[in-house]
């Protein structure tokens, strides 16, 4: 159900459900009561902060089909009225900070999820902290549950550290012969710490780093830094940028034909959706890291899987995963503890371990992370395809997260 629009610039979806015992009752589904449904008839309102424009307005579109998702399901299963507020970045940390302001002041917001700029996250995070809220973000730095950690932002995603450990390590113990590796890097907080990660990992394998090109976050014309690339005549070319920006360059990687001349790896895709906007010809061969992978055979990701194609036709990639993840998450921890904000509904999620997208996943209480796979990817070739999603192939996946104390977070 749609209610009036609001500043935010998108609609407020208001979802009124039946309580889940009628609803049960009339669908035949013999549910009995239980604590989740529990008659209350406070609304619960959960803010979804997303990139729906700017360039990473294709994210934000599937970030946002998650959210929605996971609300349409919770309004179901506690039989309660949830409102869903879209807040529209605009790619654009300072103008986030302050439409999450607006939405705290004027609104009473306390519960936000999304942000898919680690800087966005970085700063809606210690907003969401002062006002006493909760933030679950998919934003990739490090310091988001390392240094600048703070008790109202959790994280879903891999940080940085995992991410480059899940892709250089597994692919530098499988091809010997690689030594000489570039990067390319966009010069904001994610890429910094991207590639500290990658250089310290190339100095514990004993390769060598040949050359950086540093670019800026609105930068989309790459030939330059390529040409810097082949002229370093590396093995491999690694991408540390994000979104249109790693599309990009690996478009005109491609055209330059630096994939017949080295390994190319995206350290951090946005899985299905960016590989099905790319196309057979730009990822056949190319290795990918990914947050998630719709392929994955465990219980959650099979329902996940079936609802969205269920809901919108199509199969789940890595955005409406994470965002749909968040959001249910967020409001059972709601529904368990009876909190919408502040240390009781924070205690309600630290240390929860439920069944996720990628298996068993826990959040980590000293620094709440959520512990989770990352997976290393290769794409395929349309004739390599078994089917109209099958972009690439799971290479390998595992876990790698620093220890809150070697992360430097003190909650």
């Amino acid at each position: 159900m749609l209610s009036s629009t609001n500043r935010f610039t998108t609609p407020r979806v208001s979802t009124r459900l039946l309580p889940a015992t009628l609803l049960a009752a009339t669908l035949g589904l013999g549910l009995a009561a239980g604590p989740s449904q529990a008659q209350d008839e406070t609304p619960i309102t959960v803010y979804g902060v997303k990139s729906l424009s700017g360039s990473n307005a294709s994210y934000g579109k599937y970030a946002e089909m998650g959210s929605k998702l996971a609300v349409d399901e919770m309004s179901a299963t506690l039989g309660r009225q949830i409102d869903y507020v879209s807040i529209d970045t605009e790619g654009n940390a300072g103008r986030a900070v302050r439409k999450v302001q607006e939405a705290i002041a004027q609104d009473g917001a306390r519960l936000f999820n999304g942000a898919t700029l680690s800087s966005t996250a970085l700063a809606v995070g210690k907003e969401v902290n002062s006002a006493g809220g909760v933030f679950m973000t998919p934003a990739g730095a490090d310091e988001i549950t390392g240094s600048e950690c703070n008790s109202a932002t959790f994280r879903w995603s891999v940080p940085t550290y995992g991410a480059i450990q899940q892709t250089l390590v597994p692919y530098i113990d499988s091809h010997p012969d690689a030594k000489r590796f570039y990067t390319i890097t966009p010069q904001y907080v994610f890429g910094e710490a991207l590639l500290r990660n990658a250089e310290k990992i190339f100095a514990d394998k004993g390769v060598e780093h040949v050359g950086n090109s540093y670019h800026s976050l609105q930068e989309q014309e790459f030939s330059g830094y390529l040409t810097n690339a082949m002229a370093a005549n590396p093995d491999v070319l690694v991408l540390l940028n994000f979104g249109s920006q790693s599309s990009n360059a690996l478009r005109q990687a491609v055209n330059f034909g630096l994939n017949q001349q080295m390994d190319i790896i995206m350290v951090w895709s946005s899985g299905l959706e960016q590989l099905q906007e790319l196309g057979n010809d730009n990822i056949d061969g190319i290795y990918f890291g990914a947050q998630y992978w719709h392929e994955v055979d465990t219980p959650a990701n099979r329902e996940l899987v079936k609802k969205v194609k269920e809901a919108y036709g199509i199969t789940p990639n890595y955005p409406l995963a994470a965002d749909y993840t968040m959001t249910k998450t967020l409001l059972q921890a709601v529904a368990d503890s009876g909190a919408t904000q502040g240390e009781t509904l924070i205690h309600a999620l630290e240390g929860r371990t439920y069944q996720g997208p990628t298996g068993e996943e826990t959040i980590r209480a000293a620094d709440h992370q959520v512990l989770k796979d990352y997976y290393l990817l290769e794409g395929k070739g349309a004739a390599e395809m078994t089917d109209a999603s099958d972009y690439a192939d799971i290479v390998s996946s595992g876990q790698s997260f620093l220890s809150p104390a070697q992360s430097g977070c003190h909650l």
